[in-house]
């Protein structure tokens, strides 16, 4: 079967891991997915993540992370740009989820990056997702 969004798929994923409390999940490895959990891990969503490989694409395994008395540290993740609807925005068009506390992984010619980082840099790009 073909897959025609990764993003959405390692989106659903961790999603679904951690709305049932598990420890790790597995994502399929692209340049992109790679990039979004370099995100996650900058911003300290997760703890890390391992690059396995198994002959073929490869996975990606997250280690998620939780809060002292086991509360989730994501509670919203949510896919912006679609294949059939991409979102692209300036710099001063970024969004701040929740005023600020949340973040939102962009796409940019300089790699994928958090709107923080869009900001320093002075870049925008195509909008993947926001964190809450």
């Amino acid at each position: 079967m073909t897959m025609s969004d990764p993003i959405a798929d390692m989106i659903t994923r961790i999603r679904n891991a951690v709305r049932n409390r598990a420890k790790t999940v597995d994502c399929l490895n692209s340049k992109v997915c790679r990039g979004i959990a370099d995100v996650l891990q900058g911003e300290g969503y997760i703890t890390g993540y391992d690059v396995i490989e198994d002959g073929r694409q490869g996975l990606i395994r997250v280690q998620l992370k939780y809060g002292p008395r086991g509360e989730q540290i994501i509670h919203r993740l949510q896919r912006e740009s679609k294949p059939g609807r991409r979102r692209y925005a300036k710099v001063e068009e970024l969004p701040r989820p929740l005023q600020g506390l949340g973040i939102a992984i962009v796409s940019t010619s300089s790699g994928v990056l958090s709107d923080r980082a869009c900001r320093e840099k002075r870049v925008g790009g195509e909008l993947l997702c926001t964190v809450e």
